[in-house]
């Protein structure tokens, strides 16, 4: 019997690309030859969606019929056609709130346009490395909430991680079910739109694809990552992931630094190499 297609999610940051942000010539080797078997590459990130074009444009990715997963899955785009396949959006109603927040507890707040990253208040080092790791201008803004009256996919905001890793708690409690409140990296706090998050997004794009949660894997390396890996066929851990990224995964790779994604791709995707027991 034929090996059924697989869909294969990947997160960039630590996953898709190493420590230095490039993607190896072994690692895109692997999907290449994954592509050209008729397996679909899925690039599933916090990342704003022009933040990912780089990645996109190396794997050729609208050649191959890939799609991007963009904002934590606020937002699919199919590669091919640039189409918006799926968006939802946080409520601009939420803004005071995230902002009366963000200024108490001394935390970074941004958000992002088509082209740039809009800042609240003076960048601190991680809302620079956000503009610079996205390759998008950086802008601060006098009055945050009266300027952003345009679609927002995602707020965040930054901290020192073991700071943020109080605050992300403090903020779901004041939220409650008005959005969805994780880490990404644990200096990042996103804000994203109520029961929106990676492993909902890929559940609708699987249906669109017709094809199910067996034919999926998903690699990641950060908090935002959990959803999905716990959700995919085989879910994957890259060896450079927070722990709680390991404990919920089925198998733990190599990391970003390692080529990890290249023992993925033949253990649970090549034809010949694929169906390995986790």
């Amino acid at each position: 019997m034929a090996q059924r297609k697989k869909v294969l999610a990947l997160d960039i940051d630590g996953t898709l690309t190493n420590s230095r942000k490039e993607i190896t010539p072994a690692t895109k080797a692997r999907l290449f030859q994954a592509m050209e078997e008729g397996h679909r590459v899925v690039l599933a990130s916090g990342r704003p969606t022009p933040g990912m074009n780089r990645c996109r444009q190396e794997l050729e990715l609208d050649r191959f019929g890939g799609y991007l997963l963009s904002f934590n899955g606020a937002r699919v785009v199919e590669c091919a056609t640039g189409e918006v396949v799926w968006q939802k959006t946080l409520p601009l109603s939420l803004l005071p709130e995230l902002y009366e927040f963000a200024k108490t507890e001394g935390c970074g707040l941004a958000t992002h346009n088509s082209e740039r990253v809009i800042s609240a208040f003076p960048p601190d080092e991680y809302v620079a490395l956000e503009a610079r790791m996205n390759g998008m201008p950086l802008e601060q803004v006098g009055d945050f909430v009266g300027f952003v009256d345009f679609p927002v996919c995602k707020c965040f905001m930054t901290q020192d991680p073991d700071r943020a890793a109080v605050l992300v708690q403090k903020l779901q409690e004041k939220m409650g079910d008005k959005a969805a409140i994780y880490r990404s990296d644990p200096f990042f706090i996103e804000i994203v739109a109520q029961n929106v998050d990676k492993a909902a997004s890929l559940e609708g794009l699987l249906k669109r694809l017709g094809a199910g949660w067996e034919d999926t894997v998903c690699c990641g390396d950060g908090f935002n990552d959990i959803s999905m890996i716990k959700c995919a066929g085989v879910g994957v851990a890259m060896g450079n992931a927070q722990t709680p990224v390991k404990e919920a995964a089925d198998y733990v790779a190599g990391t970003c630094d390692q080529d990890g994604l290249v023992e993925v791709i033949d253990r649970f995707v090549l034809s010949g190499m694929a169906g390995s027991s986790v």
